[in-house]
């Protein structure tokens, strides 16, 4: 779970992990990350969510906490039933030093 989340009417969020790590997520590229029944067919996992109907303006409006495993996002435009794993969000981190080290096979802390 990450100490700090910043980014509420935001072009990015920030989350800060306890390890001392940033990640540091455009809006839109985490909408566009959403694994709710809306936007992940849930049998095949073929996408249903059109990245071209995801405006690059797309902000959080709210950030709401899911038991101690993740949160849910209301977005200022396509709203869904998301919820983002923090496990998941730190794993897939878009910085530099966490790209690298998946790209060696390593997984970020």
């Amino acid at each position: 779970m990450p100490t700090e989340i910043v980014g509420l009417l935001r072009s990015r969020l920030t989350f800060k992990w306890s390890d001392g790590h940033e990640s540091v997520w455009p809006a839109r590229e985490l909408r566009l990350r959403c694994r709710c029944a809306n936007c992940i067919e849930e049998m095949s996992g073929a996408p249903l969510l059109d990245p071209s109907k995801v405006p690059e303006s797309i902000r959080a409006k709210s950030i709401q906490l899911v038991g101690q495993y993740g949160m849910t996002i209301e977005w200022t435009a396509n709203n869904c039933a998301n919820i983002y794993n923090f496990r998941d969000l730190r794993a897939q981190c878009p910085c530099a030093v966490c790209v690298e080290l998946r790209r060696t096979g390593k997984t970020p802390a």
